[in-house]
């Protein structure tokens, strides 16, 4: 599947008119901004730094598979929409004027959580873990939670999602957003989510041994 292309041109860099969300200071993080594209407003993740780069091909390669997941998910109405990408560095997508999940009181409720969980449920149906659920990458937008940054999504043929690792990562998403909901609204997990956040024992086996691993290099 060809990507298209963003119907539009930014600058170099972007300009002081342009809101940075979040520099790009870890490895292959790029620098997530908003601006104007007209009369509308639109978020762009930079990876240009990387241009001309040994570390451009895999800059490319994020790109190219964020863009693949969100024209997917087109229509599933709990993602921003893909606008496109530019120079096979820049990925353009739909602004969501929204609040971080639990910054707002107000906007966070239990109702809010059952629409989350609902959304996931469809996610998962169409064969794809986001891999990275946390209450910054949720918005929530007259009262509908929007799922954000899916550059650690992973799309899962039939053969993945029926294997041990395809159900732990379908775990490891509603497990995060359980725990957030237990969190922020103080609601316990039901019987039937308790059951799905106990840990399998190979999860906690292989999580042990990373532990031991990691204290012995500390």
């Amino acid at each position: 599947m060809t990507t298209r292309p963003c119907p539009f041109s930014i600058p170099a860099a972007p300009d002081a008119r342009a809101r940075v969300l979040k520099r790009g200071t870890r490895f292959l993080e790029p620098d997530v901004y908003v601006a104007r594209l007209g009369t509308r407003q639109a978020v762009f993740k930079d990876y240009r730094r990387y241009r001309r780069t040994p570390l451009s091909p895999l800059a490319r390669l994020l790109v190219r598979r964020e863009a693949r997941i969100l024209e997917r998910l087109s229509g599933w109405g709990y993602a921003p929409a893909l606008l496109g990408t530019i120079g096979g560095l820049v990925l353009g997508m739909e602004f969501i004027d929204g609040q971080v999940l639990g910054r707002d009181v107000a906007m966070t409720s239990d109702e809010v959580f059952r629409r989350l969980k609902s959304a996931i449920a469809t996610l998962h149906a169409a064969g794809i873990a986001h891999n990275d659920l946390h209450g910054s990458n949720i918005l929530v937008s007259g009262g509908i939670p929007r799922v954000v940054d899916f550059a650690s999504a992973l799309p899962m043929p039939a053969w993945l999602a029926r294997s041990p690792l395809g159900r732990q990562l379908r775990r490891s998403d509603l497990a995060n957003v359980v725990k957030l909901q237990s969190r922020l609204t103080g609601t316990p997990p039901s019987p039937a989510e308790a059951v799905v956040l106990a840990e399998p024992r190979w999860v906690r086996a292989i999580r042990g041994a990373w532990k031991r691993l990691y204290r012995g290099k500390a």
